[in-house]
């Protein structure tokens, strides 16, 4: 994964949450973005069953405190061939406006392009102006309205 162009902070890292303890530190951020979860060990189960279709969880870290958080998956169909598409990102309350959506942005950009993905891909609620005017900022655009149907099965 190429580094980032916007540089570091001091102490701060990009990387990957890969262990248990790692991914128990996600938590406190990703909670903020999905207060469904009904908990951190429901965090961690379903982390476990995505991990599967190879989702990854990127994280921006000040030595052991996350920061911000990408969660990722790389992906093939037959609209967009191979490409990343990104299930969360999240920056915490308190480390909003230092770019760290940003950074994290470009990182998956990276990872795309070096696993030869032909785009990457992301959601948004259509009533989140403010993160719809940063993907723009970014560098995203919009190419499709989604649909979807409540089953009233799973979580």
């Amino acid at each position: 994964m190429a580094a980032p162009s916007v540089p570091l902070p001091d102490g701060c890292t990009l990387r990957h949450a890969e262990t248990d303890s790692d991914l128990r530190a996600c938590f406190r951020v990703m909670h903020q973005l999905r207060p469904q979860l009904a908990g951190e060990g429901d965090f961690l189960a379903r982390l476990q069953r995505m991990r599967a279709d190879r989702y990854r969880l990127l994280a921006a870290w000040n030595r052991d405190t996350v920061l911000s958080l990408a969660g990722y998956r790389l992906q093939e169909n037959l609209v967009y061939g191979r490409f990343l598409y990104v299930d969360d990102l999240v920056t915490d309350t308190q480390a909003r406006g230092s770019r760290w959506g940003a950074r994290l942005l470009e990182s998956l950009t990276a990872v795309a392009v070096e696993a030869g993905c032909a785009c990457l891909v992301l959601d948004t609620a259509l009533s989140n102006a403010q993160a719809q005017r940063f993907y723009f900022r970014e560098g995203l655009l919009t190419g499709a309205l989604r649909f979807k149907k409540p089953l009233g099965a799973g979580k």
